[in-house]
C-alpha cells in the first residue's frame, strides 16, 4: 500500500479475521452492496462474497445505487467503482456517505491518481483499490472494511 491508501495487491486481514468469525457466528450476516457498470465484474464479486456468507446486493449505475439505499437496511459495506456512466467523479461518494453515514465505502477503481485517493479519503472512503481486484482478496477487504467501523 502506498502512503494514499491504494492498495494494489495482497490484503492481509488476519488480525480482523476473529472479530469477523464472531460477527458470523453471531448469526449475523455482513450486507455488501456492489456497484460497477460492468456486469461480470459484479457478478464474480457477489459470486465471492456469497460464497463467504455474505449477503450480497447489487448496483449497476448510481441511480439504482440510491434507490438501493433509500429502500433497505443499510449496506455494512459498500465495494463502489469510481467510474459510472451516471455520475461524475466522487459525486456518488458523497451522496453514500450523507445517506448512509456508517457504511464502509472502498473505492474500487482502474484510474486512481493521489489527488482522486487523496480526495475520496478525505470524504470518508475506507480504501481505494486498484482494479483488477483479485477475488481472492474480496473477502478479507469486506471484512477488513467491517472490523474498521467505529463501535
Amino acid at each position: 500500500m502506498n502512503p494514499f491508501g491504494v492498495l494494489a495487491i495482497g490484503l492481509s486481514a488476519d488480525r480482523d479475521d476473529e472479530k469477523c468469525q464472531r460477527h458470523m457466528n453471531n448469526s449475523l450476516t455482513l450486507r455488501i452492496l456492489i456497484v460497477d457498470d460492468e456486469s461480470l465484474i459484479r457478478w464474480s464479486i457477489a459470486e465471492t462474497l456469497k460464497s463467504a456468507g455474505c449477503l450480497v446486493s447489487e448496483a449497476g449505475s448510481a441511480k439504482e445505487t440510491v434507490a438501493q439505499l433509500t429502500q433497505q437496511p443499510a449496506p455494512d459495506v459498500i465495494l463502489l467503482d469510481y467510474c459510472l456512466p451516471d455520475v461524475n467523479d466522487l459525486d456518488l461518494l458523497r451522496t453514500i456517505r450523507r445517506t448512509v453515514p456508517a457504511s464502509q465505502i472502498v473505492i474500487i477503481t482502474a484510474y486512481a491518481t493521489d489527488d482522486m485517493v487523496l480526495e475520496a479519503m478525505k470524504l470518508g472512503a475506507y480504501r481505494v483499490v486498484q482494479k483488477p481486484i483479485e477475488m481472492s482478496d474480496v473477502v478479507a477487504l469486506a471484512r477488513a472494511a467491517y472490523n474498521s467501523r467505529p463501535s
